[in-house]
């Protein structure tokens, strides 16, 4: 495993499909695609719908879920419910993390997610009218909020509104504290606020304090030159212990560290805190499983590309044309090589960067569409109508939730085919 100071140094580990392709045969099929990806447009061709479509490569799935269990250093793994947001696919990664701790950030996806089993952390602060409607709901079924769901808070006011609520509706409510540990995007920092706030949880009955969270992804983007990476996460460490320390000796709550959730990290920097001892007890971790663009970072080296877009080609000529000025687009097709081609795909404008076939760029003249994509290409990238163009997200939490449904493929077979969360 790389040491954590070469973990540390920040930023894109290879970038974008360079990365990406670097991990692939290099040997170029119909289309210009690589062996992995002409296998997958085989897939797609034999057995796809015809329309933008999101894909899991299971076995590269796989591979994360076994680092994301060898790099915890004995803690437990909480699952980032948005990241992966399909009921099927997050049984899928619990089976084989072998954890039932999620951590939700949309109220209406509780619906999916609570279960019998299920341990729940918010992992943001909810307005407190997004909890008011959480109870107005109908139960769900085998699902108790009292013992498995813990909200998070961040400031006084809230608490208070939080307290206001329990009392009126004579609730049990679960209090789990956001610290900032450095991100400086809000949480608690100072001692005497967090002592007034378990003060107040203290003289509430209905409230019970179950923990902290410190999230801390700005350590391994921070510019060496501003504040070296090693010395922030150090620091990162000492403030989550201070506050700690004045949580456990508030009377609060128990000494026993083990009965409070004590959630730090996040995929960007879970694999630094295998060899710190103490502090936290559970590491959050969603983007890891499947490492969208923006997740190509050095403490994520081991974790390998597990999610792509699919969409069609729609339209695939010669040349490259500008409405109402043919002349400039035969000029950029004379000047660049890379737009002697033109395809326009099915769908396209998404929070992703096409990987395959290598060297498709978007058209500056024409724009970006969401409704049909322009691309421009080399002659070597002979993509025909019906053949797809690869994508890798950026990220994964909202881009799934826009294609239905996402197929779980390996070997040349599609294995799963999961829905995503439904917004509601």
């Amino acid at each position: 495993m790389p040491s954590r100071r070469s973990l540390l140094l920040g930023g894109v580990a290879l970038g974008g499909a360079a990365a990406l392709l670097s991990m692939r045969p290099s040997k170029l099929g119909a289309g210009g695609h690589n062996d992995y990806f002409t296998n997958l447009n085989n897939v797609l061709r034999r057995n796809g719908e015809g329309r933008p479509t999101m894909i899991i490569d299971l076995d590269a799935l796989d591979h994360n879920i076994r680092e994301v269990r060898r790099a915890l250093g004995g803690r437990d793994l909480r699952i980032v419910a948005k990241s992966v947001p399909s009921t099927s696919l997050i049984d899928y990664v619990s089976n084989l993390a072998g954890s039932n701790k999620l951590m939700a950030f949309h109220e209406p996806f509780l619906g999916a997610v609570g279960n019998q089993q299920s341990d729940i952390l918010f992992g943001k602060p909810m307005p407190v009218a997004a909890a008011a409607k959480f109870y107005d709901r109908p139960a769900l079924k085998s699902f108790d909020p009292a013992t498995q769901l813990q909200w998070l808070i961040d400031t006084p006011e809230r608490l208070v509104q939080y307290s206001s609520l329990a009392k009126t509706k004579n609730l049990r409510m679960r209090i789990n504290i956001e610290l900032d540990v450095g991100l400086h995007r809000g949480g608690v920092h100072d001692p005497i606020i967090l002592q007034q706030m378990l003060k107040t949880i203290q003289e509430t009955p209905q409230l019970t304090f179950d923990g902290l969270m410190g999230y801390d992804p700005h350590v391994v983007k921070m510019p060496e030159l501003i504040v070296g990476q090693q010395e922030e996460f150090q620091q990162v460490q000492r403030r989550y212990q201070s506050m700690l320390d004045v949580a456990l000796g508030s009377g609060a709550s128990s000494r026993d560290t083990n009965k409070l959730t004590l959630n730090a990290a996040g995929s960007p920097t879970y694999t630094l805190w295998g060899d710190v001892e103490g502090i936290a007890n559970e590491l959050s971790i969603g983007s890891g499983f499947v490492k969208p663009l923006d997740f190509d970072l050095l403490s994520l080296a081991n974790h390998r590309p597990a999610l792509y877009i699919a969409t069609p080609v729609l339209k695939s000529f010669a040349g490259t044309w500008t409405a109402g000025a043919d002349w400039v687009g035969q000029a950029q097709s004379l000047w660049d090589p890379n737009r002697a081609r033109t395809i326009f795909v099915y769908g396209g404008y998404w929070q992703a960067k096409p990987v395959s076939p290598e060297g498709l760029v978007s058209n500056p003249l024409f724009g970006r569409s969401s409704n049909q994509e322009m691309l421009n290409a080399s002659d070597a990238v002979d993509v025909k109508v019906d053949d797809y163009v690869f994508y890798r997200p950026t990220q994964s939490e909202s881009v799934m939730l826009q294609f239905g449904e996402i197929l779980g493929v390996r070997e040349g077979q599609i294995e799963h085919r999961w829905n995503p969360f439904a917004w509601a």
